[in-house]
Order: C-alpha cells, then sequence, then structure tokens
C-alpha cells in the first residue's frame, strides 16, 4: 500500500514492469504517476520500442516539454540521427525573443506556459517536427505545443509518447506503446 493510502499500479511497458504510485491530483480523480527520469532501463526500452512505429523518413527535428520526457526524446534522437528542442515552462533571463503560448495540464495547478527560445525557433522554423511526451492525457499541451510550433513555422508531422492516459484525448494521431488509467473517485 502506498503511504497515501491509494495503492499503486503495475504498468506493463515495452517488456518492463514498473509500480506506478497512485496520487490525487483534483479533488474526484486519481492517476497512476509515471515518471521516467532517472529511469535509463525504461528510457531506453521505451525508445526502442517507439522507433520502428514512427514515420522516420519524414522526421527532421524532434521537440519535447521540460521536464519528463527530455531522456525519452534525446534517446530518440540518437536514434534517428536529429537534433531536438526543448520547449520550457518559463521564460528564462538569457531567451532571444521567445515565443509564448498557454497551457492547462491535468498535473500541473493553473495555466501554465510553453515557452521557445528564439534561437530554437530559428531551428525548428521550415523543418518537420516530431513532438515527443512522456505521457499524453487531454492532448492539451500536444495542442500547446502543435500551436507554437506553427507560430514557429515548423510542421508537426508525427506526436509520440510513452503512454496514452485515459483523460479524454483520443490519441487517433498519436504514436504510443501503452494506455494508462485513469482512477476516478
Amino acid at each position: 500500500m502506498a503511504e497515501n493510502g491509494l495503492g499503486f499500479y503495475e504498468l506493463k511497458v515495452a517488456g518492463l514492469t514498473r509500480r506506478l504510485k497512485k496520487v490525487r491530483v483534483a479533488e474526484h480523480l486519481v492517476i497512476a504517476s509515471f515518471v521516467m527520469l532517472g529511469d535509463t532501463r525504461l528510457i531506453e526500452a521505451c525508445a526502442d520500442a517507439l522507433l520502428p512505429l514512427l514515420p522516420k523518413e519524414t522526421i527532421e527535428m524532434l521537440v519535447c516539454l521540460e521536464a519528463k520526457g527530455i531522456p525519452l526524446t534525446h534517446a530518440l534522437a540518437v536514434r534517428l540521427g536529429v537534433d531536438y528542442v526543448t520547449v520550457r515552462k518559463s521564460v528564462k533571463s538569457y531567451m532571444e525573443d521567445p515565443l509564448v503560448v498557454e497551457v492547462q495540464s491535468i498535473t500541473t495547478a493553473g495555466k501554465q506556459l510553453l515557452v521557445m527560445d528564439g534561437v530554437d525557433r530559428a531551428k525548428v522554423e521550415g523543418r518537420r517536427v516530431c513532438v515527443v511526451d512522456d505521457v499524453v492525457s487531454t492532448g492539451g499541451s500536444l495542442r500547446s505545443v502543435e500551436k507554437l510550433l506553427s507560430a514557429a513555422g515548423a510542421r508537426v508531422v508525427a506526436k509520440t509518447a510513452v503512454l496514452l492516459e485515459e483523460g479524454g484525448y483520443d490519441g487517433a494521431d498519436l504514436v504510443y506503446l501503452e494506455r494508462l488509467p485513469v482512477f476516478p473517485d
């Protein structure tokens, strides 16, 4: 049993099993917390499993959101032989002419910003990109990143994540490995 009394969910993905702690993210909503950061075997296994599912010949660059999707994006970039940029969640003092959109996520209280540095904007302009994330739930972050990339002059040719959480996004245009249930109570 978890310390919070909500228990665990056993996830099988990319040939591995992980025990995910259930956490409350809203009054009547509990999710299984999936965190890849620091789990090298899981990151590498998921990158290997996603690679054959992607339209490799059309992807010129990868784009991810900070922070949990960064190691997966790096692993995929190495396998694809492409570079990647990371969309940040706040404007940093070093940024030149940042591009900003707002997003609402089920795991973050209130609205948050998605920010692309002007330097990264130049890197993605005119490029065919694949958006990479760890978990997609409602699709709000994906839609916001697509809006940001469109404003930057990039064309999204693929979207991928390890998990599609049952948060409302149908996943028809998403390459993913497994579904992750939510636990309304």
